[in-house]
């Protein structure tokens, strides 16, 4: 195929994401500090961690659940420093609730307040979920994934349509060295024409940070796409499909599913053994969640294997009726497609490096924002050009057609 050909597939697929990237860079740059953002904006929602002993998941579980009587828990998650979220669902028959998440203190389990995740913020504690769900489903889910796993899907392939386009050609300075005529597309000459300047920062900003735009993009199929993504990295890897992007199965076991206090001793007893067994250290539970589509408990702790600063993906599954463990899921060590998926996670999530990482990452959402403003401008430009063009020929042609025979 032709340089020309790749120089067109570049300009439509950037023209096509643009819109999308602009999104999900500024929003990215947000979430970067999302704990903080959160502790400025909804101090009472995420206050800082005081001293005193936990309560434990089912516990605040029972609490939540005795806060709101018409609802039922469905998770617990105690990675936040001083708050607890727990998802609740209405119980059956009871009218649906105005909320998703309920945040309890982890200490006395008093209600610090209330989440929505889903349609447009109502109340200060709504807005930066808001911003996660614009990030990462344009706060509409379903059809919002399809959209932005597409827009990733472009964007993997165009990392590498972009990066070709970098290279020099062969031409009147084909007897320099290869490098000597790559070196321009790294360079920004800040003296040049607006165009030239716009078009350097395009090139230049694309090169320079390539790599972490692929970690990107290719992360992002992961977060849309996770069937595809499975897939493709089971091609090269020894990968399962994550527990969240499974189907569930219909239930056979007719037996009641059992308490939360019994699932979260079952959860500690076949971590702990599973920790003996695959020679790992179980810092601290994180989270329970009862998968009542799948018939199944998650327990969830960060261990030895985790590699990010905050919270951990440590977890075993079981099932909610006999205890039986039915996985082990560990980051890192236990499958090369894991532990790869780990790490593009933790980086796309600036949970790792502490904050130099994640004042990069807010930056790189505005340059990721700077690549798609850019290119539309350059875009613009040549269109310009081009029309321009068409009408000085069309304009030197009218009056030799005028001319009589």
């Amino acid at each position: 195929m032709s340089r020309a050909f790749f120089v067109w597939l570049h300009r439509w697929t950037g023209l096509a994401m643009a819109g999308f990237l602009i999104l999900v860079g500024l929003t990215g740059s947000l979430l970067a500090f999302w704990l903080e953002i959160n502790q400025w904006l909804t101090p009472e929602l995420y206050p800082a961690p005081r001293a005193g002993i936990e309560l434990d998941a089912a516990t605040l579980e029972r609490r939540a659940e005795a806060i709101v009587l018409q609802a039922r828990a469905t998770t617990v998650y105690m990675g936040y420093p001083g708050s607890v979220s727990i998802g609740m669902e209405s119980r059956d028959g009871a009218p649906p609730l105005d909320f998703q998440y309920i945040h309890l203190d982890p200490i006395d389990g008093r209600e610090l307040g209330r989440v929505t995740w889903h349609g447009l913020p109502t109340r200060k504690n709504d807005i930066m979920p808001f911003v996660y769900g614009l990030h990462m489903y344009l706060a509409m889910s379903g059809i919002g994934d399809w959209i932005l796993g597409a827009v990733a899907l472009l964007w993997t392939v165009d990392c590498f349509v972009g990066f070709y386009l970098t290279l020099p050609t062969s031409g009147e300075r084909s007897r320099k060295s290869f490098f000597s005529r790559w070196k321009p597309s790294w360079l920004v000459k800040l003296k040049s024409s607006f165009y030239r300047v716009n078009f350097d920062l395009h090139r230049a900003s694309g090169l320079w940070l390539w790599a972490m735009l692929l970690v990107y993009a290719w992360s992002s199929v992961f977060f849309t796409l996770p069937n595809f993504y499975t897939r493709a990295t089971q091609l090269v890897l020894d990968y399962e499909t994550p527990v969240w992007a499974q189907e569930g199965r219909p239930q056979t076991d007719p037996r009641a599913p059992m308490e939360w206090e019994d699932a979260q001793a079952t959860g500690a007893r076949l971590m702990q053994e599973q920790a003996l067994q695959n020679g790992f250290v179980i810092e601290r539970p994180l989270a329970l969640y009862h998968l009542r589509d799948k018939g199944l408990y998650e327990y969830r702790v960060r261990s030895s294997r985790d590699i990010g600063d905050k919270a951990g993906s440590t977890s075993i599954l079981f099932d909610s009726r006999s205890g039986e463990l039915k996985t082990l899921s560990l980051p890192t060590g236990q499958r090369s497609g894991a532990t790869l998926t780990t790490w593009l996670v933790e980086l796309h999530t600036a949970n790792l490096f502490g904050l130099p990482y994640r004042i990069f990452v807010c930056l790189l959402g505005l340059v990721i924002t700077m690549l798609s403003v850019t290119g539309v401008y350059i875009w613009w430009k040549k269109r310009l050009a081009r029309l321009a063009h068409v009408r000085r020929v069309a304009a030197r042609r009218a009056p030799a057609e005028r001319r009589p025979a």
